[in-house]
This record gives structure tokens, sequence and C-alpha cells, in this order.
């Protein structure tokens, strides 16, 4: 169970920078939403930093922050992906993901001083991000009859639902829907008193 209709994110791709000991540590903060969206950016980030010696990361997703993984890619166990959750975590942020790309300077850090220049590449990254508050909302389908149409459109303009995807086939029409999360009870409860709609839940977003 959801307890807030927000959460916050960041609005767009940000960098941070810590340098020690001739280690670069490149921090890259990235609005995300699914685990595709993951898998390609850091694709795309091991592509464009392929000399790199390490590429570090952690994310976390959805509106209750319950879906999140760490990744120290090669450096010592709990040095990298944990403390780049740390900063995550520490402000409360979501579809969110930061990588800290290490450059080696040829001097050995130590696990306290990895565990700090990942940490603060990544605390630079969010700084240098702009954090916004998003609604939580709901994406459903609905089907119904084409005789019903003027019924659904009437609740769907009160509760200022978004509409998308529309189908028709025979005399059904088919569409997704998506409506504030804390409006749940009253939409889907408006719409299942409508003859011959069925509601299915997409996602919660």
């Amino acid at each position: 169970m959801l307890f807030s209709d927000t959460y916050k994110t960041i609005e767009s791709e940000s960098k941070g920078l810590f340098k020690d000991r001739g280690s670069r540590f490149i921090g890259i903060a990235i609005p995300v939403t699914t685990r595709e969206e993951i898998k390609t950016r850091l694709g795309e980030l091991k592509k464009e930093y392929h000399d790199a010696r390490h590429h570090c990361f952690a994310w976390v997703l959805s509106p209750d922050r319950q879906a999140w993984r760490v990744n120290d890619d090669g450096e010592p166990s709990g040095t990298a992906g944990k403390p780049i959750l740390g900063q995550i975590n520490s402000r409360e942020l979501t579809n969110i993901m930061v990588v800290v790309i290490r450059y080696f300077g040829g001097t050995l850090l130590g696990v306290s001083g990895l565990i700090n220049a990942y940490r603060t590449a990544a605390a630079d990254a969010l700084d240098n991000a702009d954090i916004v508050e998003r609604h939580i909302v709901e994406k459903w389908h609905i089907t119904f009859p084409y005789a019903a149409m003027n019924d659904v459109m009437k609740v769907l303009k009160e509760e200022s639902c978004d509409q998308t995807d529309h189908r028709f086939t025979g005399n059904n029409v088919g569409m997704e829907i998506t409506f504030r999360h804390s409006a749940s009870e009253q939409v889907t409860g408006r719409l299942e008193r409508i003859t011959g709609l069925q509601m299915k839940w997409l996602a919660t977003l």
C-alpha cells in the first residue's frame, strides 16, 4: 500500500566529479523508469567510457522504492554500489540510476578511501541535479461497449483521466487510462458501475 501521492526523482541527467591520488571518479545521475532503460543506458556508458577501470552503479525504481540493485563492478564488495545507493536513499529518490565511473590513477585507495570516493562522486552528481516531485499515477486498460462511450467519457473527463491507445473492435472500445493514485478508488468505483465495462490494472508509476 502506498501512503503518499507523490515521489521524488530527478528531471534530467547530471554529472559530478571526485579526484583522489590520481584516480578520477565521474558520477552520472540518470532518470529511469524501467529495467530495460537501465540496461540500455549502462551499455551506452560502458561503450562511451570503455577505457575506464570500473563502472559501478546503484538504481532504485517504483514509487515505493522497493526495487533496487547495487553493483561494485570488480571493486571490493560494499565499497562502491552501497555508498552510491546511500546517497540516493538519503535524498529519498526513486526512478533513478547513479553510475560512478573510475579511471584508476595507480594508487590503491583502501576500503575507506573507495567508500568515500564513490559516495562523494555520487553526491556531487545528485547535488548538481534538479530534484522534482511527481504524482504517483495508475495505468489501467478498459474495454466497454461502444454504446457506453458517453458514460465512460463523462467519468474520464470529470476525474481528469488521461487516455491513450484507443482501439475499436466490433462493437467494443478499448483504451489505456491513467489517473492519480489518490483518486484510484473514486475512479475505479465509478467505472465499475458502467454496464459491460471491464478493467485491468497495468502499472503504478
